[in-house]
């Protein structure tokens, strides 16, 4: 039976900081209506599609972030696995959760825009295809570390996969260059494929999702860190 010191190493550092928990929800919050603000005002009105076209900024925002998280967690998950410190396994559980609620929101997104651009809420598109392989990735990473009971094996098979699945990432990224695809390329040897107004009004959007990603982040470590000290008592009452 693991000793309860042993199962509570690297906790230390899953402590919230007073003040990072006060200030980034509300600069957090002041970025996302500075960037309703540039999606809706600032933005001019794109000529084809109209104002359907302003949850581009934020299905491009919610990609972004997504990546990052999965970025995240394929990094956490490494640390983990050299390490064995709880502090990287509860940090990579926390990307993955959030990383998936955000592709969840890209793919919704995406799909709203799609059938006003296509005529169609889905098609086969290499990057909408590959957009939910990776979804469907990170779901099962979810579901695994709900199915396996002992934390040492969770975190180890959940890392595993953690890593493994990042790889669809830069297939998702290169995608629409690497296949043909009726899906748009904003950036390209011309430059970027739009005004400078929204330029700026993704580039807000995307600071805002960020900086709500790292809220989360922080908030969902928080909680993950008691989860890990219950099962650190579980431990040392043999439970496990």
């Amino acid at each position: 039976m693991m000793k309860l010191s042993e199962r509570i190493v690297g906790l230390d550092g899953l402590r919230e900081d007073g003040v990072l928990r006060w200030a980034l929800p509300r600069v957090a919050a002041i970025s996302v209506l500075v960037g309703l603000y540039f999606a809706f005002i600032f933005a001019e009105t794109e000529a084809t599609m109209g104002d359907v076209q302003r949850i581009f900024y934020f299905h491009v925002a919610s990609a972004w972030v997504a990546f990052l998280a999965f970025f995240v967690v394929f990094v956490t998950s490494i640390a983990y696995l050299r390490t064995r410190n709880w502090q990287w396994d509860s940090i990579a559980c926390s990307a993955a959760e959030i990383g998936t609620v955000f592709t969840t929101i890209a793919l919704i997104s995406g799909s709203i825009w799609a059938k006003k651009a296509w005529g169609a809420y889905w098609t086969w598109d290499p990057r909408l295809t590959t957009t939910l392989i990776l979804w469907l990735i990170y779901i099962s990473y979810l579901v695994l570390r709900r199915m396996v009971e002992t934390p040492q094996q969770r975190a180890a098979f959940s890392s595993v996969l953690g890593i493994i699945g990042f790889v669809d990432v830069p297939i998702v990224f290169l995608s629409i260059r690497l296949w043909r695809t009726i899906h748009p390329v904003l950036i390209s040897q011309e430059g970027m494929d739009m005004t400078g107004r929204m330029g700026a009004a993704m580039g807000v959007a995307v600071i805002a999702f960020t900086l709500v990603f790292a809220t989360l982040v922080v908030i969902r470590v928080s909680l993950e860190r008691r989860r890990v000290e219950l099962d650190a008592v579980k431990a040392h009452l043999g439970l496990y």
